[in-house]
């Protein structure tokens, strides 16, 4: 896998999340859109995805997921999806984003949590490369473990 330095992604990240957080408040009213993920870090090397989290009241959220499927996004396969939880991809576009609707107050807002976490640390974010340059050629599910691992150790236990 291919890790982009922040100085190749960052600044594009940053242009994508803009506009499509315009996008996400037509169309859920109300939501809180959060720049998550490697690219709202600084510093933080990357495999150049977007990962946006969508805050929404938990009993708007099963709507807010049916929303997004008509306006194109596509449920990701092969991921953890709860009544709190639900990972969309955006598949018509030249740029890999995510996005994490998660139902406020839950658990899942660890994504948040997590990306605080090393905006405030320097020394998180040099670690977070190691591991990612570490499990580069790994599978993927390998680097998803050892990523996981990592998030696990910096986060508050639950």
């Amino acid at each position: 896998m291919h890790l982009f330095d922040p100085s190749e992604y960052q600044s594009v990240a940053v242009e994508v999340v803009e506009k499509v957080a315009q996008e996400l408040s037509q169309l859920i009213p109300g939501c809180r859109v959060e720049h998550v993920g490697s690219s709202a870090i600084p510093g933080a090397i990357s495999k150049g995805d977007v990962d946006v989290c969508v805050v929404v009241p938990a009993h708007t959220h099963r709507d807010a997921v049916a929303a997004l499927e008509q306006a194109g996004y596509v449920v990701k396969a092969d991921t953890l999806r709860t009544p709190e939880l639900c990972m969309l991809l955006m598949p018509s576009t030249n740029i890999d984003l995510a996005l994490q609707v998660v139902a406020e107050g839950s658990r899942f807002e660890f994504f948040m949590q997590f990306r605080d976490a090393l905006r405030a640390n320097p020394s998180l974010v040099d670690q977070y490369n190691d591991i990612k340059r570490n499990a580069a050629d790994l599978s993927h599910e390998a680097c998803r473990d050892a990523k996981a691992t990592f998030i696990a150790s910096v986060l508050p236990p639950a």
